[in-house]
């Protein structure tokens, strides 16, 4: 493939894989990824307009809200397709170069790291859980709270292959009614996330006072390694 009028869009890189992306998919532009391969690598991209994603008009999207939304959703949503089919490793959000060749010698440099980066995530899928606790209350309610979320914490981790904890967002980042108690990533084999869901779904009638979120599958973002340049839903 080559970038005719336009610019080569990177959503992630991946192993190759048999089965075929949804074909009705779509990605960043409204433009249908692609695959590119590269020695035991695939590359998932796209044309995008070079009026939109140059330099110094992608820096001026980078700063309009909405645009940058929009790039985002498109973006997720080919990365939620190739998670049903594959394992892959999302790059950021509007990571672009001038064409098939700038894809291949990224890949050609960061080979060695990508191979072992997808050895260690194959088959896993990570799963987001966030705990709010309701509006603030006495002093021995806010601690029973924090208890319950720590003691959650310990037993999710111990169902999955690693974890990450962020810093809880606070009421006024989401629509949650009260303070941040958890916000955790969990990288958990793919085979073993019904079992997982059930243990958070069980939580729900344990913590009364405390909102339990779970989110995902996602790819494995908060588990790749820093050099992969991902970012992950939020």
């Amino acid at each position: 493939m080559t970038a005719q009028g336009g610019l080569r869009y990177v959503y992630a890189v991946c192993r190759p894989f048999a089965a075929a992306l949804q074909a009705q998919l779509t990605g960043v532009a409204g433009v249908p990824p692609g695959l590119l391969r590269h020695h035991g690598l695939v590359a998932v991209v796209s044309t995008v307009p070079e009026g939109d994603f140059a330099e110094e008009p992608l820096r001026d999207h980078l700063a309009d809200p909405d645009w940058l939304a929009a790039t985002a959703r498109a973006h997720q949503g080919v990365i939620d397709a190739l998670t049903t089919v594959t394992t892959p490793l999302p790059l950021r959000p509007a990571t672009v170069f001038p064409d098939d060749s700038g894809v291949r010698i990224m890949m050609e440099a960061r080979e060695a790291d990508f191979l072992r980066t997808l050895d260690r995530l194959e088959g896993r899928v990570e799963w987001g859980v966030r705990l709010y606790a309701d509006p603030p209350g006495p002093e021995a309610k806010r601690r029973a709270a924090e208890e319950f979320a720590h003691d959650l914490h310990e037993r999710l981790s111990a169902r999955a292959e690693d974890s990450r904890l962020r810093p809880p967002r606070s009421a006024t980042l989401s629509e949650a009614p009260g303070p941040g108690l958890l916000d955790a990533a969990y990288l958990v084999p793919r085979a073993d996330s019904e079992a997982f869901v059930e243990l958070v779904d069980r939580t729900r009638d344990q913590a009364p006072g405390i909102r339990v979120e779970l989110t995902g599958p996602w790819a494995a973002y908060s588990f790749t390694e820093q050099g992969a340049g991902a970012a992950g839903p939020r």
